[in-house]
């Protein structure tokens, strides 16, 4: 692999302009399409083969929804304390407010609270519902702005209004103040590590190309793939991440090259052939894991994993062809003042400097410092991840909705008023679909079901069936006494399922419980219930990739087991943060509960391909060194002392841009911010940087050994370029001379 790679950055670089063209080419061809396209729906989860799902399939056929029903909003009135809402004056207010939507554009019906008896028992709260004939995303301003009005005509006339539902709903863009403090974050390590605004510039030149490419395509697939909101964040905040850190990898390597005396086209190679195995290895482990993350059954999680693995795809095809171009186009600039100034005037070639004195770098230093006491520093770092770990025993699994909405949004209060007028399940309804087609008596079927529910601890009310148009189908709303994440609405779910079963069984009738609520516990059942089993794939994954990889059997044992700490950890911060509610508020975090069904998988498919490449880019070296006869210790020191600075900076650029996404208000973007941020910070700065060196240590020659038999069936993917030597197109006069001084590793 390293030849053919070698081979497409010569070529990269020879052929720089027609790769630019190229890249720009599919730059404008991917806004173009999503300026074309239409915008594409927030869809709803699904969850096939659950009861949730069924239900809904079942909903769906026998009462067809109207072409015309859409998006819907709930007006919520407040009286003032001590007054009620059916009192005259305040009564008037809230028709007159109501009247003021009569007849309004894409409006399709708005109920009357009096007349539906949607009134608190006190009086105060009343809530009136507005079908709209669109859905949310295709709702235009003048209409939201209508809904906006009405409400302030209600809230002038001395009542508290506010406004839930999904009309005011809209799609999450990214480019706030946090993702741009991220960005410029990443701008600055860069600078400081490669010591070049060309090659920092460069770096993010190609991320930010990559990055549009992939948003850009999803925008223009988002209505035929049904792609939201949420994967087209995820791919930005992927590609942003993965893009400038393979980069970094492959112009550090460039870099190093031309200090050694490699002309700049035979640099770019070399570049792309040793760098950028690293970089195709890494990028294809973040592809396997996203794409695996299909195998979950959940539509959207599918979306979100082929969303992100095309974006991390992008990336890395950016990075072996545009970044070795570019080199080309920018010539010495990409190279640190330091080299600039030792080079001879004209000559294109560094001098022959001798090693430079004096105190070695931060991560020489370090490495050092680890082998000298790798007992002390594996155990405290094994003991601090494991106690970060800890509130992982916690977890609970959900789904977020307008309970955990900041408190001030209308959205929010809305659902707050309801809670308080009605009782906390009222914004979580649970709904019983009861199939009578096969049941010899429907009316006395659907009698007994009725019965048996109400007869249900935990149930407030329980409403009036309605039968399908050929009588073969009913369904009623059951309203809990509890709030819809709350571990007894839980509880509820299935004492109702479990009560229903004995009528279904004696009547012949199909009896499903369904709902939003019932939906989001189906769906974080089915989550937790797959966490184990995608872990397992991803670790026997990992340890056989690092097999083909190292040829050592113990060095993927030790990465896996070091995976599974870092995963463990950041779940222990997102349940501390998101449950728990520890440090919420300094990370801008106002609601806590459980954390999201789906954070989990991801953070895991995610993160696994993130700690390959640490992994990857610091053990590379360390074999490379091993394998040409460095001892074991020697060959820590030269990986931290090749690699360390550039692995630390790329950690800390991704986890600030992770981080930079942590200040949107989705509560799907917060988690995956928080979670990532920390998982990556946890397996570079920890694991890869602490554990692995001492665990290195403490094995020796061990941590390199490879049984006989796997010796000879194991593929050689040559990922440090081995092959380089014999396939090089020019001699290297001077490769014993040591690196010029580009910077303390």
């Amino acid at each position: 692999m390293a030849t053919f790679l070698y081979r497409i950055g010569r070529w990269a670089f020879r052929r720089r302009r027609l790769v630019g063209g190229v890249w720009l080419g599919a730059l404008v061809l991917a806004v173009v399409a999503a300026a074309v396209a239409p915008a594409g729906e927030e869809e709803d989860l699904s969850m096939p083969g659950t009861e949730s799902q069924q239900a809904f399939d079942l909903l769906d056929e026998r009462f067809p929804r109207s072409n015309s029903q859409g998006a819907e909003a709930r007006l919520v009135f407040r009286a003032p304390d001590g007054q009620r809402v059916t009192a005259g004056e305040h009564r008037a207010a809230v028709e007159d407010t109501l009247g003021s939507l009569d007849g309004g554009e894409q409006i399709a019906s708005a109920t009357d609270p009096y007349a539906t008896g949607a009134v608190s028992e006190d009086g105060t709260i009343a809530y009136s519902t507005i079908t709209y004939t669109a859905d949310a995303v295709d709702l235009t301003e003048a209409t939201k702005s209508a809904l906006q009005d009405a409400a302030d005509r209600g809230r002038d006339a001395g009542l508290t209004v506010e406004i839930g539902g999904s009309a005011l709903e809209s799609e999450e863009s990214p480019g706030g103040t946090t993702e741009i403090i991220g960005v410029l974050v990443a701008a600055v390590v860069l600078v400081l590590t490669l010591g070049s605004l060309v090659a920092a510039g460069l770096s993010l030149l190609t991320a930010f190309l990559g990055v549009a490419i992939a948003f850009g395509l999803v925008s223009a697939l988002a209505v035929p793939l049904g792609l939201t909101s949420t994967v087209a964040v995820l791919a930005l905040m992927l590609g942003l991440a993965v893009g400038i850190d393979y980069a970094l990898f492959i112009t550090s390597r460039f870099r190093d090259e031309r200090a050694r005396g490699s002309e700049p086209e035979e640099a770019a190679g070399r570049a792309v052939g040793t760098a950028g195995s690293a970089v195709v290895f890494a990028g294809a482990t973040v592809v396997i894991a996203l794409a695996g993350l299909g195998v979950v059954g959940i539509p959207e999680l599918t979306r979100i994993g082929m969303g992100g693995a095309g974006a991390v795809f992008l990336a890395v095809l950016v990075a072996l062809t545009l970044a070795p171009a570019l080199f080309g186009f920018f010539g010495r600039r990409v190279l640190s003042r330091a080299v600039r100034k030792a080079t001879r005037p004209g000559s294109g070639r560094p001098l022959p400097l001798p090693p430079a004195a004096g105190r070695p770098g931060l991560g020489t230093r370090w490495a050092r410092f680890v082998l000298r006491r790798p007992v002390a520093v594996l155990v405290t770092a094994v003991l601090g991840l494991g106690a970060v770990a800890l509130p992982a025993l916690s977890l609970e699994l959900g789904l977020p909705g307008d309970e955990s909405k900041p408190v001030e949004t209308t959205q929010r209060r809305a659902y707050d008023l309801l809670s308080e007028g009605f009782g906390p399940g009222f914004n979580g309804p649970l709904t019983v679909v009861v199939d009578t087609s096969e049941s010899a008596d429907p009316r006395a079927t659907t009698d007994l079901v009725v019965k048996t529910v109400r007869s249900v601890d935990g149930v407030a009310s329980v409403g009036d069936p309605v039968l399908s148009r050929n009588k073969d189908t009913a369904v009623f709303t059951t309203v809990p006494q509890t709030a819809p994440n709350s571990g007894e609405t839980k509880d509820l779910v299935h004492a109702l399922r479990g009560a229903v079963s004995g009528v279904a069984a004696d009547t012949d009738a199909v009896v499903l419980v369904t709902g939003t609520t019932a939906l989001n516990i189906d769906i974080s059942e089915a989550m937790s219930d797959a966490l184990i089993p995608y872990l397992t794939v991803v670790i026997g994954l990992a340890v056989l990739l690092l097999l083909v990889v190292f040829r050592s059997v113990l060095v993927p044992v030790k990465a896996a087991l070091g995976f599974l700490l870092s995963v463990g950890a950041a779940f222990g911060v997102l349940v501390a943060v998101f449950q728990w509610g520890w440090a919420a508020d300094l990370l801008g975090i106002e609601q806590t509960g459980p954390v999201m069904s789906l954070m989990p998988i991801l953070v895991i498919g995610i993160v696994f391909g993130l700690a390959m490449d640490y992994e990857v880019f610091l053990l590379t070296r360390m074999r490379e060194a091993y394998v040409h006869g460095a001892s074991p210790g020697e060959a820590v020191v030269n990986g931290f002392r090749h690699s360390g600075r550039v692995v630390a900076a790329a950690a800390i650029i991704m986890t600030s841009v992770f981080a930079g996404f942590i200040g949107m208000s989705s509560p799907t973007i917060q988690t995956m911010g928080v979670g990532l941020a920390f998982a990556v910070a946890f397996d570079a700065f920890v694991v890869r940087m602490a554990i692995a060196p001492a665990v290195l240590a403490l094995l020796g020659h061990r941590a390199w050994w490879l049984p006989r038999i796997l010796n000879r069936v194991l593929p050689n993917v040559d990922i440090e370029g081995e092959a380089l030597s014999r396939h090089a197109t020019a001699p290297r006069p001077d490769a014993a001379v040591p690196p010029l001084p580009v910077g303390r590793h």
